[in-house]
């Protein structure tokens, strides 16, 4: 239940929220081969990108309950330098992937004792792939409205009459079976999770009341006796330039931030519209010269195993989705219109099909779809629940999460053809 307002959301298409359970789960709680601490910060600063405040508190406290160590929840500063490495491929894999190259790969990779292996590198990527598209449905579909811990979506809940959200997946037999495994965990661990919570928001108090000069002027010492700040004391540590304390306990140990910053490096860098060029096409990504089907599935599971198969199902569970209502009010047919919004959202990411006429696009999507879709998967964070009642009024929520779902995975898969290409011009 700890994503419980995203799968309420995912609720509306029950066959497609199967296939993300199993692998989000696969990602983060199956064998593999980074650590499990490690996945829930990689999950932080890749949510972080794009200012997600559900996804970043959610994997704090997931993080935390894997034995995580409290002192990286301080920031960049305070972890492994070899976790740390990872923050160039994080920023530019969310939000300019066309820039990746394989001098980048290698620098991960042979950084004597912090270096990457190639199985590790390959989970991040996937993580931050995968995270990264998750806060384009999280901002997409309204779960970041509520900034408390764990987020709460304010868009319109899963209707299903009577029914609960355990019974609406009835016949859906990996979500039921999740659901039993899930009752279990939660009778052993809410307790837990509860008093974690309270613990953080009693935290939260006590922080605010401070002094706010006292608290400036102990960052301004802790400044000059640290430099860097790597490994000193754990004293408390905060931004001054952002105005928001982290939560810390009565020992100085930050246990949840309330600003993001700590996470990123470099904020202000973002999305740039994708170099389009009449005569020079060197910097167009063509499918058909590197595919997810022909290349990228077998190259992520043989280094990862059996992810290429979950990552596969889900591509194919998306583009198998009925569509009908909203191709019908387009006037085309279901594929068609889906084949559209799927292709926009690459070619704002410079992946091209040649067996493909642009023009379709604009005969498809009308304006206010278009600038929807280009918010929500370019910069998220710059969505708000006006934008999603505004697009398509008279469409029904489900279809509107539908563009969503279809968001999250071309999104997901365009971050994974720039990445896994340049692991491939690496390894030859």
């Amino acid at each position: 239940g700890w994503l419980e307002a995203v799968t309420q959301q995912m609720g509306y298409h029950p066959q497609y929220l199967d296939s993300f359970l199993k692998t989000q789960h696969y990602l983060m709680h199956m064998d593999g081969p980074l650590p499990f601490d490690c996945r829930h910060y990689i999950a932080i600063m890749a949510a972080a990108r794009h200012q997600c405040r559900y996804l970043v508190n959610l994997h704090v406290l997931q993080f935390l309950r894997a034995g995580g160590d409290p002192q990286w929840l301080r920031g960049l500063e305070f972890i492994p330098p070899k976790l740390r490495n990872l923050n160039e491929i994080n920023k530019i894999l969310a939000h300019r992937p066309w820039l990746i190259t394989k001098e980048h790969i290698e620098k991960l990779l042979k950084i004597s004792e912090w270096s990457w292996s190639l199985a590790e590198l390959v989970h991040a990527v996937v993580l931050l792939a995968h995270c990264h598209a998750l806060a384009s449905f999280v901002f997409g579909c309204g779960c970041e409205q509520d900034e408390g811990l764990g987020g709460r979506g304010s868009l319109k809940p899963l209707s299903l009459g009577n029914q609960c959200f355990c019974e609406a997946t009835a016949g859906n037999s990996y979500s039921q079976e999740l659901l039993r495994i899930n009752r279990k965990r939660s009778l052993d661990s809410c307790m837990e999770l509860d008093s974690l919570r309270e613990r953080m928001q009693q935290i939260h108090v006590e922080t605010e009341g401070r002094d706010e000069m006292r608290l400036l002027q102990q960052d301004r010492e802790e400044g000059e006796g640290q430099g860097a700040g790597y490994g000193g004391p754990t004293e408390h540590y905060c931004d001054p330039s952002a105005g928001l304390s982290p939560l810390a306990d009565t020992d100085g140990v930050v246990t949840g931030a309330t600003n993001l910053a700590c996470y990123m490096q470099d904020p202000d860098f973002g999305y740039q519209d994708f170099a389009r060029r009449d005569e020079d096409q060197t910097q167009v990504f063509r499918v058909q010269d590197y595919s997810w089907e022909d290349h990228g599935f077998s190259l992520v599971n043989r280094l990862y195993s059996d992810i290429g198969h979950l990552l596969d199902e889900k591509f194919r569970m998306v583009d198998g989705l009925q569509s009908s209502a909203m191709a019908k009010r387009q006037g085309c047919e279901p594929s068609v219109f889906k084949r559209g919004i799927w292709n926009y959202i690459h070619c704002m990411f410079g992946i091209r099909y040649d067996d493909y006429d642009y023009a379709e696009v604009n005969q498809l999507l009308e304006r206010m779809l278009k600038v929807y879709i280009k918010t929500v998967t370019c910069y998220p964070e710059k969505t708000n629940s006006e934008m999603f009642d505004r697009f398509w009024k008279q469409f029904k929520h489900s279809e509107k999460v539908h563009v969503n779902l279809l968001i999250l995975e071309a999104r997901m898969q365009a971050e994974l053809l720039y990445a896994l290409q340049a692991i491939t011009q690496y390894m030859i």
